[in-house]
């Protein structure tokens, strides 16, 4: 059953890392999974910031608001330690990064809110401005327009009725699309969360950390596990492990991120072993837990190279 999602909430569990000065673009370039260089004023990123194993340890949406200003939004309970360990390997790169979460506000725009916000075409990752506020679209969820209104902390709250910030995190559950927060830290490279398809990976950039393992997993066909959207009568948690009927002794892979569904129930973004979708109860928690209704991402894959 879709429910419709309509209107605005404050999102505080977001912040933001700004990353200032003339080396702030190519500092990033060679840092994160997609391309910093080329982000233009109409554009943003979805990216992963990854271990040299190709984990990822954190994800932005990020923007530009100049040409040595870039923002990062991400997980507020992964900031601290992102920001302490990007900060490491800035050297002598003219590039100054800083907890900047208190110098904005972040909303949610849902439904006919987030269509008034920035009307037209509801490209995912592409961005209008509205004074000083950015207001980056995002992927649906449920066919409903979602965005993001990043704004100076001073400026004007985005017009809209306002919605329980619990429907727009289950929102984000439907999108399909996993932000990355401590209990998935290091769990997953890129492709298990679908992030080649939805905009998260740039193939043609230059190095950064961990890409022999995300380009090898894109082009040896090596890709085991993709994301898929689940449902479970009873409440979901990100970091449960997920089971299949056909070998309850090993996990076939992980809650990336869960919701309670307005409607009862929860709902989740799981990344699991392909071979488990093909048929079969799952289960999340242990073998014994609730069990998991599953459907398919809510957009199309790439296809394997």
């Amino acid at each position: 059953m879709t429910h419709t999602l309509s209107g605005v909430t404050p999102l505080p569990h977001l912040g933001i890392i700004r990353v200032e000065g003339d080396d702030a673009a190519t500092f990033l370039q060679g840092q994160l999974t997609h391309d910093f260089v080329l982000l233009g004023p109409l554009e943003a990123r979805l990216a992963a910031y990854c271990t040299a194993k190709g984990r990822i340890q954190a994800s932005f949406i990020g923007i530009k608001r100049g040409p040595a200003d870039i923002l990062l939004v991400c997980s507020r309970d992964i900031l601290p330690a992102t920001l302490k360990r990007l900060s490491m390997f800035v050297l002598r790169a003219k590039a100054k990064l800083r907890d900047a979460s208190a110098e904005f506000d972040l909303w949610g725009l849902a439904g006919q809110a987030a269509q008034d916000a920035a009307p037209g075409e509801q490209t995912p990752w592409s961005r209008a401005d509205q004074g000083d506020a950015s207001i980056v679209r995002l992927y649906p969820a449920d066919g409903q327009p979602r965005s993001l209104w990043i704004a100076p902390a001073s400026a004007p709250a985005p017009a809209g009725t306002a919605i329980d910030h619990g429907a727009w995190l289950w929102g984000e559950v439907r999108s399909g699309i996993a932000t990355v927060t401590t209990p998935i830290v290091e769990a997953f490279v890129p492709q298990m969360l679908n992030y080649e398809s939805v905009g998260g990976v740039n193939f043609k950039k230059g190095c950064y950390p961990g890409q022999e393992v995300v380009a090898r997993s894109q082009f040896r066909g090596t890709l085991k596990r993709r994301a898929y959207l689940a449902h479970a009568a009873l409440r979901l948690e990100a970091g449960q492990e997920v089971f299949h009927e056909s070998d309850s002794g090993q996990p076939c892979g992980l809650v990336a991120q869960a919701a309670a569904t307005p409607g009862g129930g929860w709902d989740a973004i799981v990344s699991i072993q392909i071979s488990a979708s093909n048929g079969g109860t799952l289960t999340a928690g242990s073998p014994q837990g609730p069990a998991l209704a599953l459907q398919p991402p809510p957009y199309p894959l790439l296809a394997d190279v």
